[in-house]
């Protein structure tokens, strides 16, 4: 790749790790786990995106805690026996050249909820729902389970959940990890006035909102190595009065660059039913600009109807991100890169067994 090229295609340096470009697979939930365990439908979901040359790969939600699942079905990592088949996977990418990333996650009070083609709401325990837990008693809407609210020992407990689901995640073979803080799970809770009532230490004033996610983000630096890179995911804003905003969001980048976080992965919404989102084009990605310009040593990556390689090419030459991370796109076209490369007007980068597919 020539260094003309759009910067899109361009390799790209984050930490020890080259991607081969700056096109990266979003987290999606894909909800076909059955015991948080990896199987032949991830194995293949993920693989074909190596397979097609994409810049990075995530996985979906990873629950670091059995009652931090979404639903029953997503993937987990709570066990030393889900490193394994995940490790089936992170052979199949690397294998192939790709690059592949861990989101850690806990969904709080949005957990036991049905897979979207299943219901809606929360899980009844006779179908496998259970207790959730938050930073209240407040639950998501009237069809979500009623949290109960965590003590400060459930805190660190969560805190070492995700410390010990690091550790497997090096175990397993990954690439990068993300601490997922966004979309109005368990981490983005706590940060919000709007879903955190508390008056203690972890609830009230913006340090006091902050300090459990920070709490995580120096657990899992320390346990993940300090030469791969570590992503977290947060939403800039709730999109409601009196919620987390984006002058909250630029505070709190500027301490997560000072705390070792590598990229920030700026996404939106998600906490509140009363949230007014402006969709559009790049809708989201005004907020990673804001962020990126006050906090220029982090890296940032944007999301979010991002549908043309032609609009993120634009988006990389403007400075307004470094990464571009795309998700129904890739499902549509697992081929997205190699559709971006004809779309710039450059050669794809393919594996050996698809090479052909360019003549």
């Amino acid at each position: 790749m020539t260094a003309d090229a759009p910067l899109l295609l361009q390799p790209f340096k984050l930490s020890s790790l080259t991607l081969p470009n700056r096109a990266v697979v979003s987290p999606m939930c894909m909800y076909s786990s059955v015991g948080g365990f990896a199987n032949e439908f991830h194995l293949v979901h993920l693989g074909q995106f190596a397979l097609a040359g994409a810049g990075l790969i995530f996985t979906e939600a990873c629950a670091v805690s059995p009652e931090g699942r979404i639903s029953p079905e997503d993937l987990g990592l709570w066990s030393d026996h889900h490193i394994v088949p995940l490790g089936r996977v992170t052979d199949f990418v690397h294998a192939h050249g790709g690059r592949i990333g861990l989101q850690l996650a806990h969904a709080g009070r949005k957990a036991s909820t049905y897979a979207p083609w299943r219901g809606r709401g929360a899980v009844q325990p006779e179908q496998g729902g259970w207790t959730v837990i938050g930073p209240d008693t407040h639950p998501f809407s009237d069809t979500f389970p009623v949290p109960t609210a965590m003590t400060e020992a459930d805190i660190h407990r969560v805190t070492a959940d995700f410390v010990a689901a690091t550790k497997r995640a090096v175990m397993a073979g990954f690439d990068a990890v993300e601490i997922h803080a966004a979309h109005g799970y368990l981490l983005h809770q706590f940060l919000s006035p709007l879903a955190n009532s508390r008056s203690d230490q972890y609830g009230g004033s913006f340090e006091n909102r902050i300090r459990f996610l920070l709490e995580v983000v120096r657990g899992v630096r320390a346990a993940w190595p300090m030469h791969l890179p570590l992503f977290v995911r947060i939403s800039a804003t709730d999109w409601a009065e009196g919620g987390w905003d984006a002058e909250q969001s630029t505070l709190l980048a500027d301490l997560l660059d000072k705390e070792g976080v590598d990229v920030l992965d700026v996404s939106s919404g998600g906490l509140t039913t009363a949230q007014q989102i402006p969709v559009g084009p790049a809708y989201q990605t005004p907020l990673a600009a804001q962020i990126k310009q006050a906090v220029p040593d982090l890296l940032v990556m944007t999301v979010g109807m991002i549908e043309t390689p032609e609009l993120a090419e634009q988006i990389l030459e403007a400075g307004e991100a470094d990464l571009i991370a795309l998700a129904r796109p890739f499902l549509r076209d697992p081929h997205w890169v190699q559709t971006a490369a004809a779309a710039l007007g450059t050669a794809p980068q393919q594996v050996n067994q698809y090479a052909r597919s360019g003549r």
